[in-house]
């Protein structure tokens, strides 16, 4: 009877806190997920936090389960189960690393849903320098018998790195499905881990104590010893999705001559599907000019503007049947545009649409202003997407004098700018009527996935240095090198865009320079 009368919740409130600060052990709802998806998904359950299992202390000590509440809005006590303050040392280390690093024990999380399909994340390594240079590896979060992910000098390491300063079990990546963030964790090397230029091993040399799980970013560099450099790409579950090869690179190229830093104002970003549109998504380039702002709003709104168009059914059907979005990217753009607010910065915008239809045929068009550029190749053919927009530009002169404001002779700029078209710059739209926000938009393009084709998105950085016909030559050397090499298949499309950078760098291009490349073969 006694039992059954006591309080949840002790009305000793300090004696609770005693004992909860000792140690806080806090359960997943391992069962309660994998067999009932209803559950996760009910507004009335979004109070319910999954945490991470640790094994029990004593096998005297009962289990326990902590709720966090985090939906103030409802009428609700929040209680603490009690806890037994006894535990080893193995467990206080456990919970320290396996905690986030801005949770107490008595803490109140904000709920984050947690559904299994939406912990889909793509992990991609490649050694960028050093003796092992050129290797990859790719993994899968959703793919737990390649888990976790370590990296050392001899088998059975996942990345195997013939490097003397790197030791035989050096480091190891693993998934936080907690915190649905990749992490990285020094194994007690001798030479220690860097995560960009920071060491993240164990402070006390030599000990051979493992280091503090730290949370791993795209664009992150592991360095090994002293030479063995690891840069780190992270695709979103969306990414992960895309039915085709994909490869994204940016570089600043940030010295030009005289030594001057040049900042970096392209934006590379893609999306698939759009929103609540499985069928379609956009793949887009913006090289913003007097900064990256108008590029950022450019690449965010974009995207909103084609997923809010697409969602009419009935647009969306016309697409699919006539095999044409000219209305839909016209539109996209005409919105952007208007809700873009860059008074003295600017943009271009080159925006590749990419559908299918129900019998899973693909489709390609391209819309875009200013000078980034799209170019397709199809069975061979290739198929410029994209039209110049430069002030000297045929196109742009004759538009122009059929707004009877012609150029003059030798004019190639306006307001200083070199572009014709763009998005932002609304102060100098407002200063001459020649300036447009228009796009050209290519005709659609039907995709053959048998026939090797590929699109090709780029800054006017690439193609200020590299032909349309460089450009296709390199895709071909490449696609035979690895023709016979199946295990690099699924890294190919990144591998290519690698490629075509450095060609740039190579041919010493003086510009910011971002390139996507679409592998549909």
């Amino acid at each position: 009877v006694e039992d059954v009368e006591r309080p949840l919740v002790s009305d000793d409130v300090n004696h609770g806190q005693d004992q909860s600060n000792d140690l806080t052990r806090n359960y997943d709802l391992e069962g309660a997920c994998y067999q009932s998806e209803a559950l996760l998904r009910s507004p009335r359950n979004k109070g319910l936090v999954h945490k991470q299992r640790l094994p029990s202390a004593s096998p005297h000590q009962g289990d326990s389960l902590v709720l966090e509440i985090s939906d103030p809005s409802e009428d609700l006590l929040v209680g603490q189960t009690l806890k037994h303050p006894l535990a080893t040392e193995h467990l206080i280390e456990a919970l320290k690393l396996g905690r986030p690093e801005n949770q107490n024990e008595n803490s109140i999380q904000e709920f984050v849903p947690k559904v299994i399909s939406d912990q889909r994340s793509c992990l991609s390594l490649e050694v960028v320098s050093g003796p092992s240079r050129g290797i990859r590896c790719s993994v899968q979060s959703t793919n737990p018998s390649r888990l976790p992910l370590t990296l050392g000098r001899v088998s059975p390491s996942d990345l195997l790195l013939k490097d003397a300063e790197v030791s035989g079990k050096h480091a190891m990546i693993t998934w936080n499905s907690n915190k649905l963030k990749w992490e990285l964790v020094d194994m007690g090397s001798l030479n220690g881990t860097l995560l960009n230029s920071q060491p993240i091993n164990h402070p006390h040399s030599g000990s051979r104590q493992w280091g503090h799980p730290m949370e791993l970013a795209s664009g992150d560099t592991i360095t090994l010893g002293t030479t063995s450099n690891i840069q780190v790409r992270i695709l979103s579950q969306n990414e992960c999705m895309v039915p085709f090869g994909v490869g994204m690179i940016s570089d600043p190229m940030s010295l030009r001559r005289g030594g001057k830093k040049l900042p970096m104002e392209d934006v590379c970003y893609y999306q698939w599907p759009l929103p609540g549109i499985d069928q379609f998504g956009v793949f887009g380039i913006c090289d913003g000019h007097g900064g990256v702002e108008a590029a950022k709003s450019a690449s965010k709104i974009l995207p909103e503007m084609l997923a809010t168009i697409l969602s009419d059914s009935v647009i969306r059907e016309r697409v699919l049947s006539q095999h044409d979005a000219s209305d839909v990217l016209k539109d996209a753009f005409l919105r952007a545009e208007a809700s873009m607010n860059n008074y003295y910065e600017g943009c271009t915008a080159t925006v590749l649409l990419v559908w299918a239809d129900a019998d899973e045929n693909f489709y390609a068009q391209c819309a875009n202003v200013g000078d980034s550029a799209c170019l397709m190749n199809v069975g061979g053919k290739q198929i410029k997407m994209t039209e110049d927009h430069k002030i000297s530009s045929y196109s742009e002169r004759l538009r122009m004098e059929g707004m009877g404001e012609p150029l003059r002779d030798g004019e190639t700029r306006l307001c200083g700018l070199n572009l014709a078209r763009m998005l932002g710059d609304k102060f100098v739209k407002q200063q001459d009527s020649r300036f447009s926000s228009e796009p050209f938009i290519s005709e659609s393009v039907h995709i053959n996935q048998t026939s090797g084709a590929f699109a090709l998105l780029a800054s006017d950085g690439f193609w200020d240095v590299v032909t349309a016909k460089k450009a296709i030559q390199l895709v071909a050397q490449e696609r035979e090198k690895e023709l016979m090499a199946e295990s690099e298949k699924e890294n190919l499309a990144e591998k290519i865009a690698n490629v075509l950078l450095n060609e740039a760098r190579t041919q010493r291009t003086k510009d910011n320079t971002s390139i996507i490349f679409l592998d549909f073969d």
